[in-house]
Formats: structure tokens, C-alpha cells, sequence
């Protein structure tokens, strides 16, 4: 294969839940019914959001229903986890489109999920949301440039991939459901502040990554 074929579809790395869901993908994705389609399943992240968003509206006034977006995002990760799947199973060939709408669609879900928290937090902590919608935003912004740079497409970070976000996601929610958010205005400073950490560590450890193939391609 040539250097300079495009592998956005090649995701490099490993996390904790990889093994065993590869294993699931690949046992399931010849038993999906021949009229879904890899770009139906990209789409329907959209309703997934919707769905998060109206159901993070109305858990202002009832926090059961953060029960309805836990479901909104185990179905995304069944959708997410196939569309690419399908497509190579079935030789779609839409890999620059799937990498491109897959990716868009997931930054739309996780603003969807950040917003729906904003809207139920306590007063007070709303810029503390922001902050980690725009860190978040880094981490993908981060992955898709260093992607451009080496044409290594990595979304693990530190052995943690959107598989385990999505279940601490469902943790939370169900920590929410049952206890509330009272306790936020201490957890949600440290999570704040620990996803901003682990941000400048990606940084640092991406940027001597580059320098070092930098160097060795002028050695060369």
C-alpha cells in the first residue's frame, strides 16, 4: 500500500474494550438486514442528538429522564460502531465520505451531551460546560491534525476510546438519576480540570512525535 493512500477509515491504537468489540462487530455486521445502508446508520446520529437534547430539556423538571439519553447513546454506539463496518463489508466504498460525516456527526453528539449537562447543572457552573465543550473539541481537533501530518489516524487517548466515554457517559447519567447534581460544584472543577491535563499531555507528546519525524525526514 502507498504511503499516500488516504487511511481515515484505519483507526491506529487500542483501548481497554477493544478486543472485545471488534469481536462483536465482526460476528454481527453480516447479520444486519441487507436494506441498511452504512450512510443510513452514519445519519442517524442526528436523531440520536435530537433526542439527547429533548430529553436533557425535560430532565430540568424530571432527572428520569437521563434514562432516555443513556438509550440515545448505547444506540449511537450500535450505529456508530457498524457504519464503517457495514461499508467495508458490503464494499460501499464511501471512505472519505464516511470519515468526513462520521466525524462531523460525532462532534454534533458530543455537544449535544455536553449541552444537555449545561442544562441541568447547578447555577454557576455553566462556564465550567463551555470549557469542556472546547476542550473536548481539542482532543478530536488534535486527532484529525496530527491524522493530516502522519496519516496515522489515532482517537485513543491514553487507552481510553469512545466506547469507554460512552459508558461513563451512562455512569454519570445514572449517578445523576439516582443522587442528583448536588455535588457538582465540587466534580465537575475536577473533571474540568483533568480533561484540561490530559489535553496538554496529548499536545506535548503529539508535538515531539512531529518534531521527531521531522528530524529524521531531514536527516534523510
Amino acid at each position: 500500500m502507498s504511503k499516500n493512500t488516504f487511511k481515515g477509515d484505519q483507526k491506529m491504537g487500542k483501548s481497554i474494550l477493544s478486543r472485545w468489540e471488534n469481536n462483536f462487530r465482526k460476528r454481527w455486521v453480516s447479520r444486519l438486514p441487507p436494506w441498511i445502508e452504512t450512510w443510513h446508520l452514519t445519519y442517524m446520529t442526528l436523531a440520536w442528538s435530537a433526542g439527547i437534547l429533548l430529553a436533557s430539556w425535560k430532565a430540568r423538571q424530571d432527572l428520569n429522564w437521563m434514562w432516555f439519553v443513556s438509550l440515545m447513546v448505547i444506540a449511537q454506539y450500535l450505529t456508530d460502531l457498524f457504519d464503517g463496518a457495514v461499508g467495508r463489508y458490503r464494499h460501499t466504498g464511501l471512505i472519505k465520505w464516511g470519515y468526513y460525516m462520521d466525524h462531523l456527526l460525532d462532534y454534533f453528539f458530543q455537544c449535544s451531551i455536553v449541552v444537555g449537562y449545561m442544562w441541568i447543572a447547578p447555577e454557576g457552573l455553566t462556564w465550567y460546560f463551555v470549557g469542556m465543550l472546547v476542550i473536548s473539541s481539542a482532543y478530536m481537533v488534535s486527532s484529525f491534525l496530527s491524522f493530516a501530518a502522519t496519516n496515522e489516524f489515532e482517537i485513543y487517548f491514553f487507552g481510553i476510546g469512545p466506547t469507554e466515554i460512552r459508558i461513563l457517559v451512562i455512569l454519570l447519567n445514572t449517578s445523576i438519576i439516582l443522587l442528583g447534581t448536588v455535588k457538582w460544584p465540587i466534580t465537575v472543577p475536577i473533571f474540568f480540570w483533568t480533561m484540561l491535563a490530559g489535553l496538554f499531555v496529548l499536545i506535548l507528546k503529539t508535538h515531539r512525535k512531529l518534531w521527531r519525524l521531522d528530524m529524521q525526514a531531514k536527516q534523510d
